[in-house]
């Protein structure tokens, strides 16, 4: 199991290999900024929804008003309100990954205290517990409690996923002069990160192999900061399974390595072919 270790400010997650991967903690300001902007979306789509209805009513001509219409518009209004504010967040942050618009809008994400990406279940079950977090409704008093208690600032809803909310940070793709000034064309093959030095047989990977590593550093700068981390990990971890390689500890990063990897091999690939 991946341990997670935290500090004063960041989440530092421990993977198998024993290379941490760090993540920016989110602060209790941004955090509550997003969760405002998250609110009063919801308090619009509801506005929305009862609007909708009393304007589609007196257009069909069943009633004057809201109060006066039939029982089962009122029931569809109280099971549609009722959807929006239960399911608003765990619905986001399952679709987006972590995300809620409030979230999206100050770069924050939802993630397991291992690293991965939140499932379904995750979402559902701390969001299931916002209602505790908001006493007394609305002020979050016993979630600030629990978040300035937390060594990683966790509501209770987090405590009892398994969540953690974290902060992105500007993703560290190369600038525009650094890609057009560069003498290599193709962005597999471009280095972005310092070299990992290593001891391994890479000829005993097989070019599927390759292909694999040589795709996620074309395209690994259409991801996020933290989706990009944990794909780095998902695609070195089998080459280092099979290679069980001898590096620095130290100053392994996953993409140093495969960039060195890759390029070790085309290297040796070039003279050979």
């Amino acid at each position: 199991m991946s341990a997670a270790i935290p500090t004063e400010e960041t989440l530092v997650i421990e993977t198998p290999e024993r290379v941490p991967l760090h993540f920016a903690l989110a602060s209790i300001g941004n955090r509550f900024l997003a969760c405002a902007f998250d609110h009063f979306l919801q308090l619009l789509f509801m506005a929305l929804v009862v609007v909708g209805l009393i304007w589609m009513g007196k257009i069909a001509g069943f009633y004057e008003s809201l109060k006066d219409g039939p029982k089962w518009v009122l029931a569809f209004l109280i099971v549609a309100v009722f959807l929006i504010w239960s399911s608003y967040f765990a619905v986001f942050e399952w679709v987006w990954n972590g995300q809620t618009p409030g979230k999206r809008w100050l770069r924050l994400r939802v993630i397991r205290e291992d690293g991965r990406p939140v499932t379904f279940w995750e979402a559902a079950a701390r969001n299931l517990l916002r209602i505790f977090d908001m006493t007394p409704f609305p002020f979050y008093s016993v979630g600030l409690v629990c978040v300035f208690i937390s060594s990683r600032d966790q509501r209770i809803g987090d405590m009892v996923a398994g969540t953690v909310v974290v902060r992105e940070r500007e993703a560290q793709a190369p600038s525009f002069e650094q890609v057009f000034s560069a003498p290599t064309s193709d962005a597999a093959l471009r280095r972005s990160f310092k070299p990992v030095p290593f001891t391994a047989n890479i000829h005993a990977l097989a070019e599927r192999e390759i292909e694999v590593v040589e795709v996620f550093l074309r395209r690994r700068w259409d991801l996020d900061e933290m989706p990009r981390q944990w794909m780095a990990w998902r695609v070195a971890t089998p080459v280092l399974q099979k290679l069980r390689p001898s590096f620095d500890i130290e100053t392994f990063t996953y993409e140093g390595f495969l960039e060195e990897l890759l390029h070790r091999y085309r290297a040796s690939h070039r003279f050979t072919d």
